[in-house]
């Protein structure tokens, strides 16, 4: 299970997994916490459209219908709404209703139904960070882990299906490691690469613990196809097809992510989200509520050990859950700010 907080999440992070792990007969289901309503027009080519500009909301909904089609996985929508992006100084309340100030109980409780109806054996969803400081992705991080704690506890939401515990969590990411090598790659060819800012900010930032690195090369043409079926958000010419598909099956044909819990013994270096469990009889060992500790924690083998926070700024607010003022090229690319760092509308996309 695949746990995103926008429409087109699931198609730019970690979708070469998502369609192996397809190809190879296993289930796959994409969650959307939010229908991204607060997004905009990112694809230039597309601004001025009436019709597109009318009914984003739906818009935005047909392609993930048909991102979901391309990558061959299942997809519900949790049901709760884009909260966008604060901006100004000071920073302006978020929308009334939105998800990120939602309720814990509430939003977990919807996720637990759909684990304990999908029943998933691993779960894949963003860092403590949201892997970008967007509020939806910090939100899902809380909400999936929230989830993943209540969703095998029988007297957690007993209205909300028989309990199921997965056996492992998974924070999808951008490895440092893959970036440098292609940015490396492109300028040995003697080619531009996209990436000469990320290297340099990467640098500044502690490297994340990814150990699990999952060939999935054949799958990087279905991964980009689906990201086109985001066309409102993504350009078919633009930054996420500057470098040449054969070039990326080359240098580094994996897609890597951090293991954030594990209920079963890791071995790193893990080429398998699916690592440790294949043995296994999963339909009973899921169904079994979990060892937990004093405080109700479920008792893991393997927790990632997040890294130390960086506060450059000296604002007393750990710099990767900024989400004002953010040098950020993420949040660049995802459409929160144009290319020369300044705020791109009042309502920034998803």
């Amino acid at each position: 299970m695949a746990v995103h907080a926008h429409p087109d999440d699931e198609s730019s992070k970690g979708a070469a997994t998502t369609a192996k792990y397809v190809a190879e007969g296993a289930s796959v289901m994409v969650v959307s916490c939010t229908g991204g309503e607060r997004g905009d027009i990112l694809n230039e080519k597309l601004l001025g459209n009436a019709s597109i500009e009318r009914d984003l909301a739906q818009v935005r909904r047909d392609e993930m219908a048909r991102a979901a089609e391309i990558l061959g996985v299942q997809h519900t929508w949790l049901g709760f709404v884009d909260s966008g992006l604060p901006e100004g100084d000071p920073l302006p309340p978020l929308p009334e209703g939105c998800f990120a100030l939602e309720p814990v109980h509430v939003t977990a409780e919807a996720l637990v139904r759909v684990i304990r109806e999908f029943r998933p054996h691993v779960i894949t969803t963003y860092d403590e960070n949201g892997g970008y400081p967007h509020p939806d992705h910090i939100m899902t991080h809380t909400v999936s882990m929230a989830a993943f704690h209540a969703a095998g506890d029988p007297t957690a939401f007993p209205h909300a299906g028989e309990p199921w515990q997965p056996q492992k969590v998974y924070y999808s990411g951008w490895s440092a490691k893959r970036i440098g090598a292609l940015h490396e790659a492109m300028e040995a060819e003697g080619l531009e690469s996209p990436y000469q800012d990320w290297v340099e900010r990467m640098r500044q930032r502690p490297e994340r613990e990814m150990f699990t690195a999952v060939p999935c090369a054949e799958f990087f043409s279905v991964r980009d196809d689906a990201l086109r079926a985001h066309a409102t958000q993504v350009d078919p010419d633009g930054f996420w097809f500057q470098i040449p598909l054969e070039l990326q099956q080359r240098v580094h044909p994996t897609e890597d992510w951090e293991l954030a819990v594990s209920l079963v013994e890791p071995s790193f270096p893990e080429d398998d989200l699916f690592a440790g469990l294949r043995d296994l009889d999963l339909e009973v060992v899921c169904r079994q509520a979990p060892e937990r500790d004093t405080d109700g924690e479920v008792v893991a083998v393997h927790r990632s050990t997040p890294p130390p926070p960086v506060d450059a700024d000296g604002d007393g607010v750990d710099d990767a859950r900024q989400t004002d003022d953010v040098e950020d090229e993420i949040t660049e690319l995802e459409g929160h700010r144009d290319a020369d760092g300044e705020h791109s509308s009042d309502e920034q996309a998803s």
